[in-house]
């Protein structure tokens, strides 16, 4: 059996070195040193030897093994190197070619806008409120100081999807949910950016969705002019710290008293870019705050009408029909 074995190491070792490709290499190893290679078939005699005999013998086997894998670990080594030298040597690379271009991607401006505002109020101390698209008409409306008999109510303005629930109109639904989550504590200082939708014929000006930012602060001794100020701090970050805001007296049924703000655009005039007031004591009832006690202000910003306002742009459908040449604009926002 020590005569075969080592007959075995040479014709392996042979059959390695002369091997002419890692296929012909991988046959090899199989052959030999393989479950059913001819090694172990030798060695399956061992029952017959000796006590004295086995362990001389298998380690004489394992010698071999051991040797025949150095073996093939070193053939296998040169011949993945010829083969790359020989593909290298075949082959012809341009090395002067322009590489692929690579598209890089861009924030759609309207996430451009929501980011800025979110960063700007967020350096203010607001956080960030969500809450759901699919909304109930006891948040949507009788919240907020909305009577069932309220124009807003009206089916040509809301998506209705049963008579109590609906796709939101604003995201002041957000607004009380934080309220009523804070359970009466103060301070309340938040931010709402989300899609809403009302029933409106779409046109350059005008979609039936679009996404409005609102905030909320309620706290004590909260007043109009601490409103003037947030919004003015946010116009001059969004605009230009030179941009004329002014106010005007308006209506919404859950703040009173209520403005409207407008910035002066060098083009085009005056024009209106959010609805603002302190919010009505009823809402803060409603939402479990003394108003006797408590104050606060909340406003609702249009982002389309921000995006349009800063990137110049013509008509609010573009936001919406996902051309690329539209969107590819946008890169360096």
């Amino acid at each position: 059996m020590r005569d075969r074995l080592l007959a075995l190491q040479g014709e392996a070792s042979q059959e390695i070195v002369d091997a002419p490709n890692l296929e012909s290499l991988r046959e090899v190893k199989v052959k030999y040193l393989g479950k059913k290679g001819e090694i172990t078939s030798v060695l399956r005699g061992m029952g017959s030897l000796s006590a004295e005999e086995r362990p001389v013998i298998g380690a004489l086997a394992n010698d071999v093994r051991s040797t025949l894998s150095t073996l093939i670990e070193e053939t296998e080594a040169k011949l993945e190197s010829a083969k790359m030298a020989e593909k290298l040597a075949n082959e012809n690379v341009d090395v002067t070619l322009p590489g692929k271009s690579i598209s890089i991607g861009s924030l759609h401006p309207i996430n451009a806008v929501i980011e800025e505002v979110e960063d700007i109020f967020i350096g203010m101390g607001f956080h960030i409120a969500e809450g759901p698209e699919v909304e109930t008409d006891y948040f949507n409306f009788e919240m907020l100081n909305l009577p069932k008999n309220h124009p807003a109510r009206d089916m040509q303005d809301s998506f209705y999807i049963s008579p109590e629930t609906l796709l939101r109109t604003h995201t002041s639904a957000v607004q009380v949910r934080s309220m009523i989550d804070k359970k009466g504590e103060v301070p309340v200082r938040v931010i709402s950016p989300g899609k809403v939708y009302r029933r409106d014929d779409d046109d350059a000006t005008h979609s039936h969705q679009f996404t409005q930012i609102e905030g909320l602060v309620v706290d004590s001794g909260v007043s109009m002019s601490e409103l003037h100020g947030v919004l003015l701090h946010l116009i001059h970050k969004l605009f230009g710290e030179e941009t004329e805001v002014r106010l005007r007296p308006s209506y919404f049924p859950f703040t009173e008293p209520s403005v409207e703000v407008d910035i002066f655009h060098p083009e085009k005039g005056w024009i209106e870019i959010l609805g603002a007031g302190m919010v009505h004591p009823s809402v803060l009832e409603k939402a479990g705050y003394d108003a006797e006690k408590y104050t606060g202000f909340a406003f609702g910003i249009g982002a389309e009408r921000i995006a349009i306002l800063k990137y110049d742009i013509d008509d609010i459908r573009h936001f919406y029909q996902n051309d690329l040449r539209f969107i590819k604009q946008f890169k360096s926002v």
